[in-house]
């Protein structure tokens, strides 16, 4: 056995310290915490991958509109609670130029991030209907929202998509949905972490499901159009980001400034919410909340009570961007174009030492480079792997903690740098050589 880059020792010790029984289940903080830890003591630079943070930097455009107000002064208005009047005009903008649909301004209601546009949806959406007390995740997915509903009180239930791709799909929703209990659907799309992306056909027999079972699909588009495989950054050009809401009029879409612009540091978000839905009075809600309809229940009442609106400097930093993506001005796609890049050197380098990638395959066809993928090894639960791991500085979260039932890795893009590709090549040779069978 040679050495490993890290002292098995101080990361075993580490993990008692933190109180970590099972590793499988450590969340992404507690994995960033004992890599940061096990980094400082050891003096070795660890190969970060547990962490979905952009590595790049924030939209110029953004950065320099928000400057602007901010130097004008609009730090000491409150913002209004339906969002910036530009905003709203140009999120919709943005929503016909990238996905092709129509939704009105008044339905784009900007969010601290989507974090808040997907608590707010949930918890919404679970006082529809009294009979309708759970949410559907099509897993693997976020973990922090199914802490979410866990802070909320709500039920959830989930599935992981591995085995239910194409026309097992539909039915294996429709298990769920025939039962009565399901207010929401909820995915990425591309995935969080497995990086499959749902198909127009997939989304067709999902947004038909929704309007027979009246349930509200809430679309995350975390990685608004990062399906490198296809062309989707040329405004009003097909082909347009896939989406749900060409098939039903039940939808939120949640599109996110952290990912596709860099801006997470400024938690900045637009809800995009159909015409149809914004405007439908449903009577728990009428009953609830002054006779109000969907859609200003979510804004004067839940965002309201949530955070009295969203940063305003951060909302004319978000017009500007998506301003610039639809008049042609910034493409946001090209800059994150280099996630795929990372994606395919790092499968690489796995791959040739053994390791596998879980989500593979994506209806037929290999799985996309991005901001994400999956790996695990042979004969290695999630645990093992990610504990493994950490003795030759590489830090990843396990598969379990996203509601998928496989055994692996997700690993994340971001923070890798050019000198790392050598250095995991280093460790990665180093393992396969101590982990032969």
């Amino acid at each position: 056995m040679k050495p490993t880059p890290i002292p098995k020792a101080l990361v075993d010790n580490a993990f008692k310290d933190y109180g970590i029984q099972d590793f499988a289940k450590a969340t992404i903080r507690e994995v960033k915490a004992i890599a940061a830890f096990a980094e400082k003591e050891a003096g070795v630079e660890f190969i970060k991958m547990e962490m979905g943070i952009p590595g790049l930097p924030a939209a110029k455009v953004g950065v320099e509109a928000q400057i602007k107000a901010l130097q004008e002064g609009i730090a000491n208005s409150y913002p209004d609670i339906q969002g910036y009047p530009e905003l709203k005009k140009q999120a919709s903008r943005f929503v016909k130029a990238f996905i092709g649909v129509d939704v009105a301004p008044e339905g784009c209601v900007p969010t601290v991030g989507s974090m808040q546009g997907t608590y707010a949806s949930m918890l919404l959406c679970s006082q529809m209907d009294p009979q309708k007390d759970t949410v559907l995740f099509i897993d693997p997915g976020f973990p922090v929202q199914k802490m979410q509903l866990q802070v909320m009180g709500v039920k959830l239930a989930s599935f992981d998509i591995y085995d239910y791709r194409g026309d097992k799909l539909a039915p294996k929703v429709e298990e769920y949905l025939q039962k009565g209990n399901i207010c929401a659907i909820l995915y990425s799309n591309p995935n969080n972490p497995s990086w499959v992306c749902l198909t127009e056909q997939e989304l067709k027999d999902i947004g038909a499901l929704a309007d027979k079972y009246g349930t509200v699909v809430l679309e995350d588009l975390a990685y608004f159009a990062m399906d490198f495989r296809n062309d989707l950054g040329k405004p009003f050009q097909p082909p347009y980001q896939p989406t749900v809401a060409r098939y039903t009029d039940n939808y939120i879409l949640l599109i996110s400034g952290s990912k596709a612009f860099s801006y997470a540091g400024e938690r900045i978000a637009v809800a995009c919410i159909s015409d149809k839905l914004f405007h439908t009075k449903f009577k728990a809600l009428a009953d609830k909340y002054e006779g109000l309809p969907f859609g200003m229940v979510f804004s004067t009442r839940i965002l309201y009570a949530l955070s009295s609106g969203t940063s305003h400097s951060a909302q004319y930093a978000l017009a500007a961007i998506m301003k610039a993506a639809c008049d042609g001005a910034y493409s946001f796609r090209d800059e994150v174009k280099v996630y795929g890049d990372r994606a395919k050197k790092l499968k690489d380098i796995f791959t040739r030492h053994g390791f596998y990638i879980v989500y593979d395959q994506d209806m037929g066809k290999p799985i996309a480079d991005g901001f994400y993928f999956t790996i695990g090894y042979p004969g290695m639960t999630s645990g093992q792997l990610a504990r493994e791991l950490m003795y030759y500085g590489v830090s990843a979260i396990c598969l379990v903690t996203t509601g998928s039932h496989q055994e692996g890795l997700r690993v994340c893009t971001s923070f890798i740098r050019d000198n790392q590709y050598d250095l995991l090549e280093e460790r990665m040779a180093i393992f396969e050589e101590n982990n032969k069978a």
